[in-house]
């Protein structure tokens, strides 16, 4: 595994596939559209705090207890799945890997705010009746990225996290918001409006084909729609590029085989394309739906072809569910907005251009520029599947726009921080999270040349639904300002259910720091929000996903970067002071 080494080891982080903030908030119970319907909202606790002041443990299975089936989801609370505790907080680990060895930070204190921001990743919006999902791959074991209980409840868990932030916000501002990519989990039109809608403040009705109502009733299961609280308009929010945004289930292109399964009936018939030397041409296996008529979600026609009488059929097609098989066609959703800005960082010559990066510069005044970079697979990359779409991937056009941007910043004097959707560095070349070998370059050579910009601060991003912090060193002993950080964000479907808020700050000493803090979106008792939360503590019990940081999963830290001479002195005076 390509790793890179801190000062005391070298670190690898484990993947699946200051002062308390304390303070109350209210919602209101319901609210009207435009056509006088009426339609819930879904409030959150009264009371928000951070990781840094509690954290969620989940409790240990009793034993002996037996190993049921993820899609067993009456017998949890009869075996002990799903349970939680609250636990200490975790307090931020100040980390020097990057300074030199002399540097100890003992005498450095954070001095003013440059930048305050949060990123959010891996929401995996999810409409769990398609007849194009994953279901047979997960709800028997296996992967949960292929089914767990949460795929019902991706809008609710979204509009608490939302619901957070603007908590968060009324007590200190945040300056914009990064989204690290899939937005959606099967790259279907309709998650993505699901998605936008609820970061937009509008009514969501998370349910497709046949409206269905489980539980009779507003508001009380996971197909009801409601109307969502919206991000403060005062944040500007800004989009990157995933995999599951412009592949099937973020791992095979797209294809009129697959294509037809979206727009039809019929469930598709894909066998497993990640075991399979045929790939996309792989055949066998249902892939099975989830029933939206029942409370759970029951899993119906999945498994082996040969178990099957008859095709088995979702009970109505859905053209809502239309694919979208290239960035160009998801970009363009970001168009369709109430929330700022419109776009979300991408223009119409990126939709032109078929191209999902771009650059910004967030705070006026602060001379910090970030880069959104698509290092997502190519449909060309990923033509036969065989290994699957996930790989981190940058085409030669990518690259040069990468090096122009960085370049130009360089030469600004500002600081930098490129966004993207899957991480560098943590995973062995050519697996399945990997570096693709048909990029530009090679892993090494690109990490080579970031190591040339000493204003890099850090790379963000998610897609291995985990929280870490990988330093990157500079080769250069006498020069650590060429060291930057990498920060990965966890997934907000899977266990810790999480975003970061990070905030850049100023030290007294020449150097700046992040100021990186997981939090739980703050849900109510008794929510579909809470129940989400039981659910993927039930799927980190089952599937025993890999995670860092355990009994937590928190990562709570600040980063230590050098500056330049010449950088230091431009943000001599620039910035909010930090009040003791």
């Amino acid at each position: 595994m390509l790793t890179t080494g801190s000062r005391a080891s070298r670190r690898t982080c484990a993947v699946f596939f200051v002062a308390v903030l304390v303070f109350s908030l209210s919602a209101s119970a319901g609210s009207s559209s435009a056509t006088g319907a009426t339609y819930p909202r879904y409030p959150i606790a009264s009371v928000v705090k951070t990781t840094l002041q509690r954290t969620i443990i989940p409790a240990t299975v009793p034993t002996p207890s037996p190993a049921i089936y993820p899609y067993q989801i009456n017998m949890y609370p009869t075996y002990g799945y799903g349970r939680w505790t609250w636990g200490a907080g975790v307090p931020r680990a100040k980390r020097v890997d990057i300074m030199p060895n002399t540097y100890s930070g003992a005498a450095e204190t954070n001095v003013a705010s440059l930048l305050r921001f949060f990123t959010i990743t891996d929401i995996h919006i999810t409409d769990e009746e398609t007849p194009a999902g994953t279901a047979a791959m997960g709800y028997m074991g296996g992967m949960s990225s292929a089914y767990s209980p949460v795929m019902m409840l991706t809008t609710q868990v979204l509009d608490a996290a939302i619901q957070t932030i603007n908590a968060l916000n009324r007590h200190t501002s945040f300056d914009f918001g990064l989204s690290l990519g899939d937005a959606a989990n099967n790259a279907q039109t309709n998650e993505l409006r699901w998605y936008v809608d609820t970061l937009d403040g509008k009514v969501v009705s998370p349910d497709s084909g046949v409206k269905d109502d489980p539980i009779p009733g507003p508001g009380n299961d996971y197909q009801d729609a409601f109307r969502a609280a919206g991000l403060d308009k005062g944040i500007p929010w800004y989009q990157v590029l995933g995999n599951h945004d412009h592949f099937w289930i973020g791992s095979l292109p797209i294809d009129d085989y697959i294509k037809a399964a979206y727009l039809g009936t019929a469930i598709l018939d894909l066998g497993n394309p990640f075991t399979s030397d045929l790939g996309l041409m792989s055949r066998g296996t249902y892939v099975g739906a989830l029933d939206g008529r029942t409370v759970n979600g029951t899993v119906y026609g999945a498994g082996p072809v040969a178990d099957f009488a008859t095709p088995p059929q979702v009970p109505v097609a859905d053209p809502n569910r239309k694919p979208m098989t290239t960035p160009a066609a998801w970009m363009a959703q970001f168009f369709d907005t109430t929330s700022k800005p419109v776009g979300h960082g991408f223009t119409q010559s990126n939709i032109d251009g078929d191209f999902a990066s771009y650059s910004f510069e967030p705070r006026a005044g602060v001379p910090i520029k970030v880069i959104a970079l698509d290092d997502t697979e190519s449909t060309a990359d990923c033509a036969t599947g065989v290994g699957g779409c996930g790989h981190s991937f940058v085409d030669q056009k990518r690259y040069d726009w990468l090096i122009s941007e960085l370049d130009k910043g360089q030469a600004e004097g500002k600081l930098m921080i490129i966004a993207m959707h899957i991480p560098i560095g943590v995973e062995i070349p050519g697996s399945g999270m990997g570096w693709s070998a048909t990029s530009a370059v090679t892993e090494a050579a690109f990490i080579a040349k970031l190591h040339t910009y000493p204003n890099l601060l850090a790379l963000l991003a998610g897609h291995r639904h985990v929280n870490c912090i990988t330093p990157f060193r500079s080769p250069d002993p006498a020069r650590p300002e060429l060291g930057f950080w990498q920060i990965e964000t966890s997934s907000l479907r899977d266990w810790p259910q999480e975003f970061r808020t990070l905030q850049v700050v100023r030290n007294n000493d020449g150097t700046v720091s992040i100021l990186a803090t997981d939090v739980d979106p703050a849900v109510k008792p008794g929510s579909l929000a809470a129940l989400s939360r039981t659910y993927a503590v039930a799927a980190q019990q089952l599937f025993q996903n890999s995670r860092t940081s355990l009994p937590s999963a928190v990562d709570n830290v600040e980063l230590v970067k050098q500056l330049t001479p010449q950088m230091a002195a431009k943000l001599a005076k620039l910035g909010t002071p930090i009040r003791k």
